[in-house]
């Protein structure tokens, strides 16, 4: 199956799925403050083994304005962002 943000996205406002938002989003403002630039792989590190969930998080971060992302046609793991704010 391919990923679907729209289908996911519910995923996000389950107990696991705030777990894993709140540690992305952490994790993605520690690295960004450090590298200015935070990859896929390395944003959701630790955060349990659903990548589809995974990747929801990171879309939900860029629905929110938080971060943009800069890679296009990359597999999910390659996917780079930044911040949105300078």
């Amino acid at each position: 199956t391919m990923y679907k943000y729209e289908t996911e996205k519910p995923k996000l406002f389950t107990e696991e799925g705030q777990k894993c938002l709140f540690q992305v989003r952490d994790r993605v403002k520690d690295l960004l403050l450090v590298a200015g630039a935070v990859r896929f792989m390395e944003a959701t590190n630790g955060c349990g083994s659903d990548d589809w969930l995974r990747l929801a998080c990171l879309d939900w971060l860029v629905e929110l304005g938080d971060i943009r992302e800069v890679t296009r046609d990359v597999p999910g793991q390659h996917r780079v962002f930044v911040s949105t704010r300078l």
